[in-house]
């Protein structure tokens, strides 16, 4: 475990394992808003890193165990600064950004930041991290805020689980759920809430054109809570270097219901990049 210092009381926690060989890829991986680094942090990272590549795991500030002060405004635009700073500091080699939901985005707006300086990714993946912008969008964001408000994750578990969770998952952890117990509100000054709060400060609105490098989109095809066939359609074809795979079966949290598909995707994504990205 290691810590960036941003400021007093501010530091991003972050854990980096090179690459075993000048072979190997780092694969950054960019959180959704709810959760935190842990969901990489097992299957996933150990087969990549069985298989020689590096990793590079980190939490945003608002999440665990990273630091923050009152009053930092936790934004996509601050997310985005932070994964630059990491990215200076830690220099992994041969980068490949993986995101997400939100942080497929920040993915996006990190590496365009770091093209611009010649020092882009040498591929990005996004998992379910394409999304229609308008007012669908914006009301889903405030709804996350205002479900969190009110009862807690839990609340927003039990509402929204059955919509981001392939069948075969929901019949296998149903018991996890609905449980009859009066849901508990999430302090206004946590960091889960206040990213949740700032969640709509995110523009979906990417230059897709410009990310002139390998992009998989890696898509659960039971994801109903955010997934528009004919948007994902429409990206991809503005990708110039697009790759597809889709998940029947699995929803919106791949890497926690599909870690092993995750893994194999990584690994089949970077085997056919070439030497140079």
């Amino acid at each position: 475990m290691a810590e960036l210092t941003l400021g007093p009381g501010e530091a991003l926690f972050y854990e980096h394992v090179p690459p075993a060989d000048g072979g190997g890829r780092t694969f950054v991986f960019f959180n959704a808003l709810i959760g935190d680094h842990r969901l990489w942090d097992g299957e996933i990272a150990a087969a990549l890193r069985r298989a020689g590549h590096g990793t590079l795991l980190w939490a945003y500030r608002g999440q665990t165990p990273s630091r923050f002060v009152p009053g930092t405004d936790l934004s996509a635009a601050l997310i985005v600064d932070d994964a630059l700073r990491l990215l200076a500091a830690a220099e992994p080699a041969r980068p490949v950004l993986v995101g997400l939901a939100h942080g497929g985005l920040h993915a996006v707006r990190t590496h365009l930041a770091r093209a611009r300086t010649g020092t882009g990714a040498d591929g990005l993946v996004l998992i379910n991290g394409v999304r229609r912008p308008g007012p669908r969008q914006r009301w889903l964001d405030e709804a996350a805020a205002r479900c969190v408000e009110v009862g807690g994750l839990d609340l927003y578990a039990d509402l929204y689980t059955p919509l981001m969770f392939g069948e075969d998952w929901l019949a296998t952890h149903r018991a996890r759920f609905l449980k009859h117990r009066p849901y508990v509100p999430f302090d206004h000054d946590s960091g889960p809430y206040l990213l949740l709060a700032a969640a709509g400060t995110a523009d979906w609105a990417a230059p897709w054109e410009d990310l002139d490098l390998p992009v998989l989109l890696l898509t659960g095809a039971q994801d109903r809570l955010f997934l528009d066939p004919d948007h994902l359609d429409a990206v991809a074809a503005r990708l110039p270097r697009a790759r597809r795979r889709d998940v029947p079966g699995a929803g919106h949290l791949l890497p926690m219901e599909r870690p092993g598909t995750v893994a194999d995707a990584l690994l089949d994504f970077v085997g056919g990049l070439p030497d140079g990205g």
